[in-house]
């Protein structure tokens, strides 16, 4: 095996809408059942259901294998933090990564011929696309080749460095930052430089490096999302050639004359090939053309393939595992990007934010000194200021070599989130009815804001997945031994009263209780915070507090349902939920902490604060409320660094200009 399959996570491959596969928990058996089939059986589930979500667990696993023991889920700092007993804070806070002087020519370039475009309104097409002319000028700037090694005409950059691009292109316009990661994260590009030979590379890469094939990943058919056992498209050989039948769904950046990677069953085994989609529609390949709101500014479209002929040559072949493995392999970048995106988009809508409020008087003064306006503007910053914490966090784990699974999850869930609330909870009623004239931000991006909830995974879906992540490795150490004892011996129902039942599972209780008392008496023991407020270190702390207390109380729920703990998503979504929020409050209280920036240290401070308080169920404090409404009227009246180069749109329907006429 290559070595940049285990230390390079650069690529992500899946769709942005077959986002639902929910690569079900980590880390499993390397023999015989999976955790996730051995739990649903022994919990009662039916054998059919079992066996497909032990496919999909069986295939997280081969991924798992895919990196070194040290950057596995059991190692990742989401994991330690809740489970090991001495924790490295410093595992929660990753330094910049500035980039090169290659990777900061290609963003210059390619953030000012976008400004120039969007300038002179030439950045769409007559229907509404991105114009074929920025695709063009992007990939001479060397947009799209930001991920491709530089020995096939990329830029080679690190994923700190693309994120950063990401969100500074996000302020300009979010469908242009949104492609570079479904090209580069989960087009086809992760595949073939994490799965292809060395001639599939040098085949592929440069005109994926240049543009001159833009890229996706079909994954996703019209009765297979999250359920990926579903796959029915087909590729049979006949001679040097695959014959594919089949249909695709949610295809982002699927358009004539693009590359894809296809996934597809080979001999009844999930498979991958890399497809150069023909310049024409014919009789062997349609487009599927539907109206959707979301992505209206990209090409979205599904995929009918009749006998369509693939050279064999283009098959991926894994060194071990499948096609799903190939799928799994890469979900995290774009989880990473996809959070850095809403970073940049939430600086737009701030920026929007400020000259109305300064603008629009009611009772003869400025909106922007009421104290519920400050208050979303404070808040907006928290929101932006959270995201960038966790975009640069998760993106410096990726390049150190960690799967970063757990983590990017966590990145993917705050950031769609905070996005969707930024939308509408501050952006929409802040603009009042001016939100839904056309011209408007959020008028004519409102499913744009709304979208990332759903694709890359629907986020309380998500968060069960982190949730099993989280307990895969503990439960199959404890609990599945108590499991199989049970079922071995007929019991549906344990009851300790009864000697038999204690006598049948004392080994497996022996090994649970040496855990528990280990971890009861010598506690968790975390390294030093660096220096900061003693604000931030409050909530830093209780974050640290949280975590290390999360494994009893996971633990608990475990031995409360058992193997029946898949059937209680409520109970999982909630736990997973308190968990991720803690791990929000840790990164962002030292990334506030560590920017030497007094309006950023002030906006996480209120983001943590936000996020305890949601976790201990607290009302806002009198002085709390002041925090954020104060920081909100500094950003107001001296602005922000944050949103230094980001331009406004002009205020709409201007009562002032209309009274002058």
């Amino acid at each position: 095996m290559s070595t940049d399959i285990r230390k390079d996570n650069t690529a992500m491959p899946v769709d942005t809408d077959s986002v639902e596969t929910q690569h079900v928990e980590q880390g499993a058996a390397k023999q015989g059942e999976s955790f996730a089939e051995v739990a649903l059986r022994l919990g009662g589930a039916s054998a059919d259901e079992a066996r497909r979500t032990g496919v999909l667990d069986s295939a997280d696993d081969q991924v798992e294998d895919l990196f070194a023991p040290q950057y596995q889920t059991v190692n990742s700092p989401a994991h330690r933090a809740v489970w090991d007993r001495l924790v490295p804070t410093e595992l929660f806070y990753c330094e910049l990564d500035m980039p090169s002087e290659d990777v900061n020519r290609v963003s210059e370039r390619s953030l000012s011929l976008v400004r120039y475009h969007r300038d002179r309104g030439t950045l769409l097409n007559a229907k509404g696309k991105i114009s074929d002319d920025v695709l063009v000028d992007l990939g001479d700037a060397g947009y799209w080749g930001t991920l491709v090694d530089r020995e096939y005409g990329g830029s080679g950059a690190s994923m700190q460095q693309f994120a950063r691009l990401i969100t500074a292109m996000a302020t300009i316009d979010p469908t242009v930052a949104g492609l570079a990661s479904v090209h580069g994260c989960i087009g086809a590009v992760d595949p073939v430089r994490s799965f292809g030979t060395a001639e599939q590379k040098q085949r592929f890469l440069p005109k994926l490096a240049d543009g001159t094939r833009l890229s996706a990943f079909a994954l996703t058919e019209p009765g297979a999302g999250s359920d990926l056992t579903a796959l029915k498209t087909t590729a049979v050989l006949d001679g040097d050639e695959y014959v594919v039948n089949g249909e695709k769904l949610f295809i982002t950046n699927a358009v004539e004359g693009r590359t894809i990677g296809l996934v597809c069953k080979i001999d009844d085994v999930p498979s991958v090939l890399i497809v150069d989609l023909p310049d024409h529609q014919d009789e062997h390949f349609q487009l599927n053309q539907y109206g959707i709101y979301a992505l209206r500014r990209a090409h979205n479209n599904g995929l009918v393939f009749k006998n369509f002929r693939v050279p064999a040559e283009n098959r991926l072949m894994p060194v071990r595992g499948d096609g799903l493995t190939i799928a799994y392999h890469g979900l995290n970048l774009g989880r990473v990007a996809l959070c850095a995106n809403a970073a940049g988009t939430m600086r737009w809508m701030l920026s929007e934010m400020l000259p109305w409020a300064n603008f629009r008087r009611t009772y003869g003064q400025a909106i922007e000194q009421r104290e519920l306006v400050r208050r979303r503007i404070g808040r907006m910053a928290g929101l932006i200021v959270a995201c960038d914490a966790m975009t640069q966090w998760c993106a410096g784990l990726l390049d150190q070599g960690f799967r970063g699974e757990m983590e990017c999850v966590v990145a993917k869930i705050f950031g769609s989130e905070a996005q969707k609330e930024a939308a509408i909870e501050l952006f929409m009623k802040t603009h009042g009815g001016r939100s839904f004239l056309h011209g408007h931000l959020f008028g004519d991006n409102v499913h744009e804001f709304l979208a990332p909830c759903i694709y890359e995974g629907e986020g309380e879906m998500l968060g069960m997945a982190f949730f099993k992540s989280l307990v895969k490795n503990h439960g199959k150490t404890f609990f599945e031994p108590i499991g199989r004892t049970l079922h071995d011996l007929g019991i549906s129902q344990p009851n300790l009263v009864n000697p038999s039942h204690l006598w049948a599972l004392r080994k497996p209780m022996m090994e649970y209780a040496k855990w528990y008392a280990g971890r009861r008496v010598g506690g968790a023991h975390w390294t030093r915070l660096p220096d900061m407020s003693a604000k931030l270190h409050a909530h830093a702390k209780f974050a640290q507090r949280t975590l290390s207390e999360g494994g009893f109380e996971i633990s608990s729920t475990m031995r409360t349902h058992q193997l029946k703990l898949a059937d209680r998503q409520c109970r999982m979504s909630q736990l997973s939920s308190k968990m991720q929020d803690a791990l929000v409050i840790l990164v962002t209280s030292q990334y506030a902490a560590l920017s030497k920036d007094a309006v950023t240290e002030a906006a996480g401070l209120a983001m943590c604060a936000e996020l305890r308080r949601r976790i201990t169920g607290a009302k806002a404090t009198d002085r709390e409320f002041r925090q954020v409404t104060d920081l909100g009227k500094r950003i107001a009246e001296k602005g922000w660094r944050e949103l230094d180069g980001v331009q406004p749109g002009g205020i709409l329907q201007s009562y002032e200009s209309a009274s002058d006429s």
